[in-house]
């Protein structure tokens, strides 16, 4: 697969490759007239083959003398939506990643639609090669070979959805940018080294970003107990990784929560039948914030101030681990009882959501974590949990949602399930003792660290923010679920 991918302001004088696309009717359309002709026809009598249907994302190569045409299918009109653009944008870079060609134009001009005008078919499309393009081979030793070609420049037929395809693009670079971080093993991706990345990602934000880790003793002093408690058994010191992006005119406050479990081993309630596999995908919420602020600095530039707090711990076990039965007080006075110590991702988010809104006092809070396997039981892969208490903020996050193809599912968070949560020595427990609605007790938990005045959102990712096997126009491993639904939230914000 391409190493870089570019969206090149003008088309090449002989471009490697030109994409053409067509719908299940198999007509070609008024821009491709041109084409075909400059084939003799090759394109036309493509289209009249039995094996051409038009299928979504089904790919031909039609050689047209001195140039090559690849052929994309669009499926039927009525059904072209974002998902089905990028799902287009996949075949487009796969069938070119074929070839190997270094040049192409997109012929999408007059595709657009009346629920899919043509400024956002180009940037979907434009997400679908960047997405499609990912490929995680850092730490295999055939991985040095050389790609068929390093590069691609792509342009379109029309230049004003030029920029369309670039901010398509940058947003899927962003989205890459938290998938590679998601996929590093966690002997490298420590709680050091997310921070680390962190800086890196301020220093090189031309002054957007700022960041600062608090850790060692300041985690004492800013009473940040959950964070002590769930890292204390590891090697890998915790700490509170916080960037701010802070323009002059902002008059709002976003505050984002990523949960940054680097490695969860369960703790003293150990997990069991290869239960362990997988965990470093524990810090994907924080990675999906961090992928967010990505965005903020190259790309969409908010108008409001948005600050990113990712709370990093590893869940490990020695002599020091807190145990089942230990109580801890929060910076906002509730205190815990430690049920289980599997359920520690939301004892550090506990952390974060409490001092980002006494340090802020924010406009509103989203947090996401990959929090419960309750969640996937309920929902699958498909969709994330959206639990929200704010009909404004919710209704933010479903039409971003439905944009980004990022979707959310919201489920109830009545006071009854806040009840559930009431510990006998504590104010609240860390995990009920049943079972019952299980990634409920998640969000309900987390609600005794937001003033119920602050409109907040919490996203449980646990089933989409990594896939076992390929769904286009991801390839099996981490999504970065979350990357451009949080762009989005933040673009349209005022």
């Amino acid at each position: 697969m391409y190493q870089t991918i570019e969206i090149a302001a003008r088309p090449a004088a002989k471009p490697a490759a030109a994409v053409c696309f067509f719908f299940d009717d198999r007509k070609l359309r008024d821009s491709d007239t041109r084409l075909d002709r400059s084939a003799k026809g090759a394109v036309a009598a493509a289209l009249k083959r039995s094996e051409v249907s038009g299928k979504l994302g089904e790919s031909h190569l039609v050689d047209g003398g001195s140039s090559r045409f690849v052929l994309i299918g669009l499926g039927e009109r009525a059904k072209l939506d974002g998902r089905a653009a990028r799902q287009l944008g996949a075949a487009v870079v796969r069938a070119l990643d074929r070839i190997g060609a270094a040049t192409a134009t997109l012929q999408i001009s007059g595709l657009g639609t009346e629920s899919l005008p043509a400024e956002r078919l180009a940037q979907a499309v434009a997400e679908g090669i960047g997405l499609a393009a990912f490929d995680f081979n850092d730490f295999k030793s055939t991985t040095k070979k050389e790609a068929k070609v390093k590069s691609l420049k792509i342009a379109c037929d029309e230049p004003d959805l030029t920029s369309a395809l670039r901010k398509g693009l940058a947003l899927a670079d962003s989205t890459n940018f938290t998938r590679r971080l998601a996929a590093t093993p966690p002997n490298i991706a420590t709680t050091t080294y997310i921070a680390n990345q962190a800086q890196k990602l301020a220093r090189g934000s031309k002054g957007r970003l700022k960041c600062r880790v608090i850790k060692g003793e300041s985690l004492v002093s800013n009473k940040l107990v959950g964070l002590i408690n769930v890292g204390k058994a590891s090697e890998n010191p915790p700490c509170l990784i916080e960037l701010t992006y802070a323009p002059r005119s902002a008059k709002q406050t976003v505050l984002l929560v990523g949960k940054t479990i680097c490695y969860d081993t369960g703790g003293l309630s150990l997990k069991i039948n290869n239960g362990m596999k997988g965990m470093k995908y524990d810090k994907n919420g924080g990675m999906a914030v961090l992928g967010a602020m990505h965005a903020i600095a190259h790309s969409i530039k908010p108008t409001c101030k948005v600050v990113a707090l990712l709370p990093a711990a590893e869940n490990s076990i020695s002599d020091e681990a807190y145990r089942p039965d230990d109580i801890i007080t929060y910076l906002n006075g509730v205190s815990v009882e430690v049920t289980n110590t599997d359920a520690e991702g939301r004892l550090v988010l506990a952390d974060a959501l409490a001092w980002g809104e006494k340090k802020y006092k924010p406009d509103a809070i989203i947090d996401l974590a990959t929090l419960t396997g309750g969640v996937v039981v309920a929902l699958g892969a498909t969709c994330a949990g959206l639990f929200c208490n704010d009909d404004a903020l919710r209704g933010r996050i479903e039409c971003a949602a439905e944009g980004t193809g990022d979707r959310v599912w919201r489920l109830p968070l009545w006071e009854d399930y806040r009840e559930m949560m009431k510990s006998k020595h504590a104010d609240i427990w860390n995990s009920a003792p049943v079972r019952h609605a299980h990634p409920i007790q998640g969000a309900a938990f987390l609600s005794y660290f937001v003033d119920e005045k602050t409109p907040w959102a919490h996203i449980d990712i646990a089933g989409t923010s990594n896939l076992d096997s390929e769904q286009s126009p991801f390839v099996a491993g981490p999504t970065g679920f979350g990357v451009r639904l949080l762009a989005s939230v933040l673009e349209n914000w005022n």
